[in-house]
């Protein structure tokens, strides 16, 4: 298979600039829902391009990686991924998400109470954890009772018994 440049450096181009613009209004919290939506799909798109891109120009590429200045560069731009991954908490303040407090108030509340939240009943709170492989016994039981201090397990069982 002939990889035509012709071909994939406008798209990519083109994809780059989709990106780039989405993801500057999405900085600024001014991108509509649509924005947000195409930005993340077609991101797959641009991913698709750059391999190509890489492939159609590979021996160019590899000369920037076996310099010193490409190599640095390359780099940099991995720490700084592995950086963006590292736990360091959220909010200046507490230095955790946002959603932690409402999620742990909710996570030590009676389920009877985390129904009258989700608008239904204690009893369609208990079946939709049941369903989900948990051993509730009463709604004066919480999910912290159930599953413990782990707030992914709390914020996924929250979202099971809140869901409409």
């Amino acid at each position: 298979m002939s990889i035509k440049r012709e071909w994939i450096t406008p798209i990519t181009a083109g994809s780059f600039l989709l990106l780039a613009v989405t993801g500057v209004f999405m900085f600024f919290h001014a991108a509509p829902e649509m924005a947000k939506e195409m930005h993340e799909w077609l991101s797959w798109i641009f991913l698709a391009a750059i391999a190509f891109h890489a492939m159609a120009n590979f021996s160019a590429l590899k000369n920037y990686l076996f310099q010193r200045k490409g190599q640095a560069l390359f780099g940099a731009f991995v720490l700084i991924l592995l950086v963006s991954f590292a736990p360091f908490g959220g909010d200046e303040e507490g230095g955790e998400h946002p959603l932690a407090a409402p999620v742990r108030a909710l996570a030590h509340a009676p389920l009877s109470t985390v129904a009258q939240v989700a608008q239904t009943s204690p009893e369609e709170i208990l079946s939709r954890l049941k369903q989900e492989g948990l051993a509730v016994q009463s709604a004066q039981q919480s999910l912290n009772d159930l599953v413990g201090d782990d707030m992914h397990k709390q914020a996924h069982f929250l979202q099971v018994v809140l869901k409409k």
